[in-house]
């Protein structure tokens, strides 16, 4: 009993710990402007509270105590580092070194003050690439260690650390300031962090490679991080849409694999299985920022979801109102992907080979050419159109292309049963 009560205990101290990273380090940055240096001392101090923590209880204060430590660590950092420079400095003159202490920084700011969206916008900089935005955005404002976000990208844990320290490395270069954009500029930004944060969820909830699935420490702390962001900005419809379209997808992940971790589609979920909360609050969500701001592709995106998660059962899925909520969503973002699973809700409304008609237009873009969704949706209007050879055929080639061993599977298992 003892050792079930210590592990709950861990877990509530662990997801306090990511719920306070973001303001912790964004408190330091703005107090001591290293955010490399920064990083670091928050890290290590989020690691000394998940040991102390769970054993000692909590600090009266847990998000001054990690201030305190993991200020400390900066500055015991600066004065090494300052140290070091006037030792080099008095050897290149021939003088004694002076060993004077650097001076703690003068401006005392407010400690209760949120920065987690000036950290967002931060770590999701256009100066960075897209991986080092995700990599950032997970350690500095989710609060997960290198190994977790190597974990959770299939990647070496080494092969991590250097992508998150080339980021660091590309902010202190480039000499980007711990504040929030210009006006001009912050729907943009705005727009940058929410990709990262859709794309942390997405590669969560459809994991790109490896033997699983889902990665549900992904998916939470996407959502997590978008509530965040929602709290900071509730009347941004686009960042109400992003949160909706989450938490309708994420209603349904019991149903989405079965006992052996297979792939079961949409129309053959067991929707008793659906979290029928959260499909309440997407819902609510995405009917409010539609009524009340302007539309965008998120907002879009979740009505679509709400559309599939309110129908009783997959035949009652009422396919006119997705086709048209994909047509309004193609004039906002047009891109392969959108249209792709626009091929579907034609061929749902108008008939399979009306749909195999907007893919053929959808091989000739590169981007999509080699994409196993491609194969896979054509398998499967394929199927639908009666042509089980052609069917099979292109069930396999979808096979070959994905690098997700579930999708694997499950597009073989259907090949297999039409042969």
């Amino acid at each position: 009993m003892n050792d079930v009560l210590q592990g709950e205990r861990a877990h509530d101290v662990e997801r306090l710990l990511r719920e306070l990273a973001p303001q912790v380090l964004g408190t330091l940055v703005r107090r001591y402007e290293q955010f490399d240096t920064c990083e670091d001392a928050v890290q290590e101090a989020l690691l000394d509270a998940s040991v102390q923590w769970p054993e000692q209880g909590l600090p009266d204060n847990p998000r001054a105590w990690l201030i305190t430590v993991a200020s400390r660590r900066v500055i015991d950092h600066m004065r090494s580092e300052h140290a070091r420079r006037r030792r080099e400095e008095s050897v290149a003159a021939g003088a004694p070194a002076d060993e004077s202490v650097v001076p703690a920084p003068g401006e005392e700011r407010p400690v209760d003050q949120d920065d987690t969206l000036t950290l967002l916008f931060l770590c999701c900089h256009p100066s960075l690439s897209q991986a080092s935005q995700l990599a950032l955005t997970l350690r500095a404002v989710g609060g997960l260690t290198t190994a977790q976000i190597a974990s959770a990208f299939l990647v070496p844990e080494a092969t991590m650390a250097q992508r998150i320290s080339r980021a660091k490395q590309r902010i202190r270069s480039s000499g980007l300031e711990f504040r929030m954009p210009p006006e001009g500029e912050r729907a943009d930004r705005l727009r940058v962090v929410l990709h990262v944060l859709y794309l942390i969820f997405n590669e969560g909830y459809t994991a790109t490679s490896g033997p699983e699935l889902l990665r549900a420490d992904l998916t939470a702390e996407a959502i997590r991080l978008a509530r965040a962001v929602h709290r900071l900005l509730p009347g941004d419809g686009e960042v109400t849409g992003l949160l909706a379209l989450m938490l309708l997808t994420e209603a349904r992940k019991a149903a989405r694999t079965g006992p052996g971790g297979g792939l079961i589609p949409l129309a053959e979920q067991d929707r008793g299985l659906w979290d029928h909360r959260l499909v309440q609050e997407g819902v609510e969500l995405v009917t409010k920022a539609l009524s009340t701001t302007a539309v965008g592709p998120y907002q879009l995106q979740a009505a679509i979801a709400a559309v599939h998660d309110e129908a009783p059962s997959a035949g009652e899925t009422d396919w006119p109102q997705v086709l048209a909520l994909y047509d309004l969503l193609m004039g906002v973002e047009d891109n392969p992907m959108v249209r792709l699973n626009h091929a579907v809700a034609v061929a749902m409304v108008r008939g399979p080979r009306a749909g195999l008609g907007l893919l053929d237009d959808l091989a000739a873009d590169e981007r999509m050419a080699r994409h196993h969704r491609l194969a896979a949706v054509r398998a499967h209007l394929l199927e639908m159109d009666g042509d089980a050879a052609a069917a099979v055929e292109a069930y396999r080639e979808a096979a070959r292309l994905t690098t997700s061993l579930p999708e694997q599977r499950y597009l073989e298992h259907r090949a297999t049963r039409l042969f």
